[in-house]
C-alpha cells in the first residue's frame, strides 16, 4: 500500500521597509539519512535575485546558504516536496548483544565517536529531582527507551509555543509545560544524563486521517495535519540513531521526516539570519495533499465510487423484480479477534473462552439492530470427529411479520452473570410450568447423576491423584467428575417434565416415567441434562402405536401465526388426562453456574414451538426468574427469520439471514460489520511474514429465495448451468476471490480441479437441463442432474465451488430450501468489497435469467494454474468478465476490482533502472495434499507448503537488447499485448519444512533477478526478494496490524542486490549492423537460451 503526499510548507515575511537581508542559512530539505522515501523536493525564494549554494554541516544536514545583493520588502521561503508514506516499523533493528540491556557502556572507540553526543548541556534541582523518579534496574533496552519516552509524556503536557528559542529544562519541569522542542531538548538532556548518546532533531510530522478509527487510544487528527516539528534521536549500537516523539510518546515512523539532526537545538534552527532594523510580520501555512494512493483494504473506494456501485445495485434489482427473479441472498462471512492473534482459538481450534464472550456480544448488539423482540437461543452447534464436544451455537430468531417473539427482554438472562440460582428456584420454576400447561405437578421429575457410574470411575483414578481436585491438563470428563464429587452425587441435578403436543387431542399431555432404578439417573456426561434423559430406559412402546412427528415441507404455502402471548393469557388452567401411551419428549429445567436453564424438546411445527416460549416466558415473567433458552431449536419455517453465530477453526462463523433487494443487502452487512468491529471483532489477519490474508473461514455467499418454492435455481435450473459454465470459462472468478488454499484437494475445488473426466461427464448432465425454463419443472432435476458432479475428489458434496447440499436434497425438509451456496470466496478485509462480490453475482444472475450462457467447456488443462495464478491473468479476466457485463448493460468498472486485487497479490516491491521498471508481487500457488504419515495425534496429511510463486512484470524494456535472470535463470517473458510490457511467473522452493514434495531440493531464497544487457553482457540493475528477514531476524508473532504487517513485507524486499560484474556471455563474431562510434569496443553477446516448458510456459520453475 503506497500513498504519496505533497506537503507545501509556506513562511512569508513582510517588512515595514526596504531592508538589507543578510546572508541566511535555511534546513529545510529532508536529510540524507531520511527514512521516508522523498521523490521531489522543492525549495523557491522570493526575493528573486539572490545567489544559492547548497551545503551540508559538520552533521551531513542539508543546507541552504542564501545570499541577498538587493534590498527587500518581503522574504518569503516556500518548500514543497513528495513523500512516499511507505509504512516504517521503528521497532524493526537489532541491537548489539552488549547493549541489549540497560545501562551499558558504549564501545571506546564508539563512545569517542559519539563524545559530542555525550555531553550534557543542561541541568539543574528539578531536572536531577526528575531523574532520581527513573527506574534504572536492568531492563531490555527498547523496553526502557519506550518506559522514558512515556514517563516524559505523561509528566509533561503540550503546548504551542509562538515565542523564539527553547525553553530550559528547569523551566519545561517547573512549568510541567512545553512545546515540542522543549520536551524533545529535555529529552536528550535526561538521556546524555543516563549515559546514553542523543541528539536534537528538527523536521516535517506529517499525520494522516485513520482510514478506520480506532477503538482505543488516540484517534488521530480529523483531517490530514502537517507541521514543523522537534523530537529527539538516540544512539544505540546496532540499531543507529532511533527517533523518540515525547510530545505523543512514541517513537518517529514514516510521518516524521527530519531536516537538521544536530548535538545542540542551536544549530537545527529552521531558518538563521540578520537583516536591518525594522517592524515585521509573519504569516506561514503547512499543508498536505494525498496525489496518490494505491487501492487498500481499509478504503477500498472513494464516496463517488460507492455511490456508483450503489446505484448499479438498484438497477439490477430493478431488472430481477421486473423478471419475476424472487432472488434472495445471504452469506456466511467470518471473524477474528481484533485483539489476540496468536491464541489457538484464533488459528486452529474451534472453541475458546474469548470466542465465546466475543460471540456473545456480538449476538446482543445484533438482537438490538435485527431482531428487536426477538429470541437469542443457547443451542448446540455441529459435532466433527476428533473433537471432545459439540460446538455451542447462538442463534437469534425473530418473526418476519414484525410480532414479537419474545415480549420482556429482562426474562433473558445474560450469561455472563451468576444469578445465584438453585435447585430450588429450577423446582420452583417446573412446578409453576407445569401449572401453567394444565399438567398436575407429579410430573415434574427429578433428575439426579448416576452415582455407581461415578463411583466406578472415580475407582479408576490413579492412586496418586485426587479425584476431587480439578486439573485444567485433566480430560473433561475428569474435571466434570470433579466438580460433581465437590458439589455431591446425590444433589438433584434439574428438573424434568415429560410433554408432548397431542394433535389429535388439540393440547399438550404427560405421562409418568418409571425407571428400574426408581428414580430418573441420567446418561454420564456434562452435556445439558435434556440431552442425558435415559430414554431407552422408558417402557418400550413400537414405533408405529407413538404420536406421529409431523414436519411442514419447506415448499408449503402457510398460514399467519397468531399472537402467542395474547392466546397464552386467554387460555384457562385445566389439568389434563395422562394419556395412555407413554410420552418421550421432554423439558428440563436445570440449575447451572447460577442460572436456570430452559431446554425445550424437539417440536415438529413453529405453532408449538412458540405456544410453548409465550407459557415458559410467562412463568419466568410471573417468578422474576431470568433464564436461558437451550435445547432444541424452532422447527425450519419460512416465517421465522433467523442469524446463527457459531465456532470453527480459527473464527467466528455468523449465518447472515438471506436479503430480498440491495438496499436491505447492504444494510445487513453494514450492521454486521459495524457491531463485529465494536464487538472487537474484525476480518484481518496476518502471516507470521506480513502476509494480509483473510480470516481463514471464508465468505460463503448463498442465494435462493423467500420460499423454496421461490428459489429462481428450482424454477430455472439453467441459471445454475450458466452460473457453472461462466465460472469455468473464467477461471478468474475462482482465484480472485479465493483463499490461501486452492486445487483439488481445497475445501471449494473448481469443477475442473480433479477428475479429468468430470467435464465430459458435466456436459452430458447440461443437456438434460431444459433450456428455456418453460413448462414443467421438477424441482428434483438439478439435484439429481448435479449432485455426484459437483463433489471434490473424495465425493464429497458439501466441498464444492457450487454447494447443492441445501438445493432439493432428499434425505430431508432441511435440505430442499432451493439454496445454492458458493463456497469459494474468502473473507475480505472490508464490507464495501464484500459487498462488491455479491454486487458481481446478482448482476450475473440478472445477465443468464435473461439469457442463458452456453457454451462448451474448456478444458485448461495445466495452463488453468500455470497462467491464471499469476496476478496479471487473472486480472485480465476479471476484466472480461466487467466487459461482458458492460455490453448486457450493467456498468461494472474493472478499477473496482483492484482492491481484491492488492489483497489477493500484494505488491511484493518495485524498481526502476533507467527507463525499465520491474514490479514483483505475490502470485498463488496450490498447496497440494502429500502422503499420510503417522504422527503423535494419528494419521495426518501434510499440505507442500514449501513451494511459492511471484510474477515479475517488466514494462519499457527493449526485447532485443534486455532480458532477464532470477537466480541466474533466464526467465521466461511473455508480452502482455502491450509495447514494452512482460511478464512472467517464478516457481520456487521458498523453504524446507519436514514434509514436501522435494524434500532433497534445498531452499531457494533470495530471488536475485538482474536486468541483462546482452550490449554490455552485464546487469545493469536487479533487485532481491527475501522469503524471510533479510537481517535473520525470526518473527515469534504475527503482526499486531496492517501496518507491522505491510512493515514486514517491504523489508523483505530490496531494490538493491544485482549481481555485481559482467556475466559469462558467449560474444557474437558477426559485427554489429548499426553505427558505433569511432574506437568503441561494443560487442554483442549472446543471451542464454529461453528455456520455455511445455506444459508449463507461463512460468520458470527454479526447481529444473
Amino acid at each position: 500500500m503506497a500513498i504519496k503526499v505533497a506537503l507545501n510548507h509556506k513562511t512569508h515575511y513582510k517588512y515595514d521597509r526596504a531592508i538589507n537581508l543578510g546572508p541566511h542559512v535555511l534546513r529545510l530539505r529532508p536529510a540524507a539519512h531520511s527514512r521516508t522515501p522523498i521523490e521531489a523536493y522543492s525549495l523557491k525564494i522570493i526575493p528573486e535575485k539572490h545567489f544559492i549554494n547548497w551545503q551540508q554541516d559538520p552533521f551531513g544536514n542539508y543546507q541552504a546558504r542564501l545570499v541577498f545583493p538587493e534590498t527587500t520588502k518581503e522574504f518569503v521561503i516556500e518548500v514543497d516536496l513528495i513523500a512516499n508514506m511507505e509504512v516504517i516499523n521503528p521497532f524493526d533493528f537489532f541491537v548489539e548483544e552488549y547493549a541489549d540491556k540497560f545501562p551499558f557502556q558504549y564501545d571506546p572507540v564508539l563512545k569517542q565517536e559519539l563524545e559530542i553526543y555525550l555531553k550534557p548541556a543542561e541541568s539543574g534541582p528539578l531536572l536531577t529531582k526528575w531523574m532520581e523518579t527513573i527506574d534504572r534496574s536492568p531492563m531490555n533496552i527498547v523496553d526502557f527507551l519506550v518506559y522514558i519516552n512515556q514517563k516524559l509524556w505523561k509528566d509533561i503536557n503540550y503546548t504551542i509555543r509562538l515565542e523564539p528559542g527553547v525553553q530550559t529544562c528547569e523551566t519545561t519541569l517547573d512549568k510541567a509545560l512545553g512545546s515540542c522542542r522543549d520536551t524533545g531538548w529535555l529529552l536528550v538532556q535526561i538521556l546524555r544524563h543516563l549515559g546514553l548518546a542523543a541528539r536534537f532533531v528538527s523536521g516535517y510530522l506529517v499525520q494522516l486521517t485513520a482510514d478506520v478509527k480506532s477503538l482505543d487510544g488516540p484517534a488521530g487528527p480529523e483531517q490530514d495535519f502537517t507541521d514543523l516539528h522537534a523530537w529527539c534521536e538516540v544512539y544505540v549500537p546496532g540499531a543507529g540513531w532511533i527517533g523518540l516523539d515525547p510530545t505523543s510518546g512514541l517513537f518517529a515512523g514514516e510521518g516524521h521526516i527530519p531536516l537538521a539532526c544536530t548535538p545542540h537545538f542551536e544549530s537545527a534552527a529552521a531558518v538563521t539570519g540578520l537583516l536591518d532594523p525594522c517592524e515585521s510580520t509573519m504569516e506561514y501555512t503547512n499543508s498536505v495533499t494525498r496525489i496518490f494512493e494505491d487501492p487498500r483494504v481499509t478504503k477500498p473506494y472513494t464516496p463517488e465510487q460507492w455511490a456508483v456501485m450503489e446505484a448499479l445495485g438498484y438497477q439490477i434489482d430493478h431488472d430481477l423484480d421486473k423478471n419475476d427473479v424472487r432472488l434472495t441472498m445471504g452469506g456466511e462471512p467470518t471473524f477474528v479477534s481484533i485483539d489476540d492473534m496468536e491464541s489457538a482459538e484464533w488459528n486452529t481450534t474451534a472453541d475458546g473462552p474469548l470466542k465465546r464472550k466475543l460471540s456473545h456480544d456480538l449476538i446482543l448488539k445484533l438482537k438490538d439492530k435485527f431482531g428487536k423482540g426477538g429470541l437469542i437461543h443457547y443451542g448446540q452447534g455441529k459435532w466433527y470427529p476428533g473433537e471432545p464436544l459439540p460446538r455451542w451455537q447462538y442463534t437469534l430468531y425473530w418473526r418476519k411479520d414484525n410480532v414479537a417473539l419474545y415480549h420482556k427482554p429482562q426474562t433473558m438472562a445474560d450469561i455472563n452473570i451468576n444469578y445465584g440460582f438453585g435447585k430450588n428456584e429450577a423446582l420452583k420454576f417446573a412446578d409453576t410450568l407445569a401449572k401453567y400447561l394444565n399438567l398436575s405437578s407429579h410430573y415434574v421429575i427429578p433428575a439426579y447423576e448416576d452415582i455407581l457410574y461415578y463411583f466406578w470411575n472415580e475407582g479408576n483414578v490413579p492412586n496418586n491423584l485426587n479425584p476431587r481436585e480439578k486439573n485444567i491438563k485433566d480430560s473433561l470428563e475428569r474435571q466434570f467428575m470433579a466438580e460433581l464429587l465437590e458439589k455431591g452425587l446425590g444433589e438433584t441435578a434439574g428438573y424434568v417434565i415429560p410433554i408432548e403436543w397431542s394433535h389429535t387431542l388439540n393440547k399438550w399431555l404427560s405421562s409418568t416415567w418409571k425407571f428400574r432404578k426408581k428414580n430418573l439417573f441420567l446418561i454420564p456426561g456434562n452435556s445439558p441434562i435434556g440431552l442425558r434423559i435415559p430414554l431407552d430406559s422408558l417402557e418400550y412402546l413400537e414405533p408405529e402405536a407413538r404420536e406421529k412427528f409431523y414436519e411442514y415441507d419447506p415448499l408449503d404455502d402457510l398460514p399467519p401465526l397468531d399472537n402467542y402471548r395474547e392466546k397464552r393469557n386467554k387460555t384457562p388452567f385445566n389439568i389434563a388426562d395422562e394419556p395412555l401411551y407413554i410420552v418421550r419428549t421432554a423439558l428440563s429445567v436445570e440449575p447451572r453456574d447460577g442460572k436456570l436453564f430452559v431446554f425445550f424438546p424437539p417440536l415438529s411445527k413453529l405453532e408449538l414451538y412458540l405456544e410453548l416460549l409465550a407459557i415458559v416466558e410467562a412463568v419466568s415473567e410471573h417468578l422474576g426468574f431470568p433464564i436461558v433458552i437451550e435445547g432444541y431449536e424452532p422447527p425450519k419455517d419460512q416465517r421465522l427469520e433467523k442469524l446463527v453465530i457459531s465456532p470453527d477453526p480459527g473464527v467466528v462463523e455468523v449465518n447472515i439471514h438471506p436479503a430480498k433487494s440491495w438496499r436491505e443487502l447492504t444494510s445487513n452487512y453494514s450492521t454486521l460489520f459495524e457491531e463485529a468491529r465494536l464487538s472487537r471483532l474484525g476480518t484481518e489477519k496476518f502471516m507470521v511474514d506480513g502476509r494480509h490474508t483473510g480470516t481463514g473461514g471464508g465468505n460463503h455467499v448463498t442465494i435462493g429465495g423467500v420460499k423454496s418454492a421461490d428459489s429462481p435455481l428450482l424454477r430455472r435450473p439453467d441459471l445454475l448451468r450458466s452460473l457453472i459454465t461462466y465460472w469455468q470459462h473464467h477461471p478468474g472468478l475462482s482465484y480472485m476471490f479465493a483463499g490461501a488454499f486452492i486445487g483439488p484437494t481445497s475445501q471449494a475445488p473448481r469443477v475442473d480441479e480433479g477428475r479429468d473426466d468430470r467435464l465430459y461427464e458435466l456436459e452430458i448432465a447440461f443437456s438434460h437441463i431444459p433450456t428455456d425454463g418453460k413448462g414443467y419443472i421438477p424441482f428434483w432435476l438439478t439435484d439429481r442432474l448435479l449432485r455426484n458432479l459437483l463433489v471434490d475428489i473424495t465425493g464429497n458434496t458439501h466441498r464444492s465451488e457450487f454447494c447443492i447440499d441445501k438445493l432439493y436434497s432428499p434425505d430431508s425438509p432441511s435440505g430442499r430450501l432451493g439454496i445454492l451456496e458458493f463456497r469459494a470466496f474468502d473473507m475480505p478485509p472490508h464490507y464495501q468489497m464484500c459487498m462488491l462480490q455479491l454486487l458481481l453475482i446478482r448482476g450475473l444472475v440478472a445477465k443468464f435469467w435473461q439469457k442463458p450462457y452456453k457454451g462448451k467447456l474448456i478444458r485448461w488443462g495445466t495452463e488453468l494454474h500455470d497462467r491464471f495464478l499469476l496476478p496479471h491473468y487473472c486480472f485480465e479476466d476479471i476484466k472480461e468478465v466487467c466487459a461482458d457485463l458492460k455490453e448486457f448493460g450493467y456498468e461494472f468498472d474493472h478499477r473496482w476490482f483492484e482492491p481484491f486485487f492488492e489483497f489477493r497479490f500484494p505488491r511484493h516491491g518495485s524498481v526502476q533502472v533507467g527507463s525499465i521498471h520491474m514490479e514483483i508481487r505475490m502470485a498463488i500457488e496450490p498447496w497440494h495434499v502429500l502422503g499420510e504419515e503417522a504422527t503423535s495425534q494419528g494419521t495426518a496429511r501434510y499440505v507442500d507448503s514449501s513451494l511459492e510463486r511471484v510474477q515479475i512484470k517488466v514494462t519499457g524494456m527493449t526485447d532485443k537488447r534486455h532480458f532477464l535472470l532470477c537466480n541466474g535463470k533466464r526467465v521466461p517473458l511473455r508480452n502482455t499485448g502491450v509495447i514494452g510490457e512482460y511478464v512472467a511467473g517464478i516457481r520456487y522452493k521458498a523453504w524446507n519444512p519436514p514434509s514436501s514434495l522435494h524434500p532433497v531440493i534445498e531452499a531457494q531464497s533470495p530471488l536475485v533477478f538482474d536486468l541483462m544487457d546482452s550490449w554490455t553482457g552485464r546487469s545493469v540493475g536487479g533487485c532481491q526478494y527475501h522469503v524471510s528477514h533479510p537481517g535473520g531476524r525470526s518473527y515469534d508473532t504475527f503482526p499486531v496490524n496492517n501496518n507491522e504487517a505491510e512493515s514486514r513485507r517491504i523489508n523483505r524486499f530490496w531494490d538493491i542486490g544485482y549481481t555485481p560484474g559482467a556475466r559469462q556471455l558467449t560474444p557474437v563474431l558477426q559485427p554489429l549492423i548499426e553505427f558505433q562510434p569511432e574506437g568503441s569496443k561494443a560487442i554483442l553477446y549472446k543471451e542464454p537460451q529461453e528455456i520455455i516448458d511445455d506444459e508449463f510456459p507461463y512460468c520458470l520453475d527454479l526447481r529444473k
